[in-house]
């Protein structure tokens, strides 16, 4: 019983206390005034920090969202001008090779008395010229030894070795080239030999020209009709420095190629053989050169 008595005490006495507080801030709100200003002081500060954090935390937030879409921007912009720069560079190489084969069409049209046949070059011998070369057309093909290959207006050189699907050419710029020529103008008979450290200068020896030779300077120089293996006619290049030798009894001089043989990359071949053609027009001229 006491400690019941107790209870009802300390429940009162509580319920006192809250009645009171209830009071006084209801009536006496102005006391408390103080105590809540002293609060603000301290509590605002620390919640105009804890408003500038937050906001410094979420611009940090979106700047990195917003770099992010940047650098996957950025990205994908760079992969679409490497596609664009590897179109590009596609469409200026098929540009440069359409031009090619407008010109070897070009020059098939020339020559339309000849069936030719278009390869492309798969390799050569040498680092520098096109002396010896390997294109991608063989005895599959039609192709033959002796065939005669034309590119850039004229002639290049000769099918020397022949494989099912390949076959060597040697360019009239080799050491060890004859081509039995004459001019286009007045048929004068001459030797066009090739010649590598002649041809760095971009020319080639033109030999065997008789004394009171009808040639000069700028004069076409085609393959004759006394050549034993090239076809009449095709051009070779233009005469150039021609000049009576020592001896008194012939002429030399230079020829500029009209081919360029650093820079081949298709070719013609024609595919009648000279022993072909001379039978078809039954010419027994005794042929000059090799």
């Amino acid at each position: 019983m006491k400690e019941l008595k107790d209870n009802r005490l300390i429940l009162m006495a509580l319920s006192l206390v809250c009645i009171i507080t209830i009071g006084i801030t209801t009536v006496k709100d102005s006391w408390l005034l103080p105590l809540r200003t002293g609060v603000g002081y301290i509590l605002m500060p620390v919640q105009a920090g804890v408003n500038i954090a937050g906001r410094a935390i979420y611009n940090n937030i979106e700047e990195n969202k917003k770099l992010r879409t940047v650098l996957d921007d950025n990205e994908k912009l760079n992969a679409r001008i490497n596609e664009l720069l590897m179109e590009n560079t596609r469409l200026a190489a098929d540009s440069r090779e359409l031009k090619r084969l407008r010109e070897l069409y070009k020059l098939s049209d020339e020559y339309n008395k000849y069936h030719m046949v278009g390869a492309r070059i798969i390799a050569k011998d040498s680092v520098g010229w096109f002396q010896v070369f390997r294109i991608d057309k063989g005895a599959l093909d039609g192709i033959k030894a002796d065939m005669n290959v034309l590119a850039d207006g004229g002639l290049v050189g000769i099918v020397t070795d022949v494989g099912s699907n390949y076959a060597t050419v040697r360019s009239i710029i080799d050491d060890v080239s004859r081509v039995s020529a004459m001019t286009l103008n007045s048929n004068e008979n001459c030797i066009v030999a090739g010649d590598l450290q002649l041809y760095e200068q971009g020319k080639l020896r033109l030999n065997d020209i008789r004394q009171g030779a009808d040639i000069k300077d700028g004069d076409k120089i085609v393959t004759s009709n006394i050549s034993r293996k090239f076809l009449p006619g095709i051009l070779i290049g233009y005469a150039y420095d021609i000049a009576p030798d020592p001896n008194m009894l012939t002429k030399s001089g230079y020829l500029v190629p009209v081919a360029s043989f650093d820079t081949l990359q298709e070719v013609l071949i024609i595919t009648e053989l000279k022993e072909d053609y001379l039978n078809d027009n039954n010419d027994n001229t005794q042929p000059a050169d090799n």
